[in-house]
């Protein structure tokens, strides 16, 4: 699981990096950039339904309140 997410923060990441090559070398490409965009907004929306799934199935669990 920890992978998953891992791998899920990784892309998010990278997406950004591309957004942002996008955004500043290749202005006159907006479609690349919003692609970017769009799939950054899916891999969000995937990481908070993974986390979700193992926060409600136990493999994960929030840290004791002090």
């Amino acid at each position: 699981m920890k992978l998953i997410i891992l791998g899920l923060l990784v892309a998010i990441l990278a997406s950004l990096g591309s957004g942002l090559f996008f955004l500043t070398k290749q202005k006159d490409n907006p479609k690349k950039l919003l692609r970017s965009l769009q799939i950054r907004i899916a891999l969000s929306i995937a990481l908070v339904v993974v986390l979700v799934v193992a926060w409600f199935s136990g493999v994960i669990t929030p840290p004791p309140a002090s």
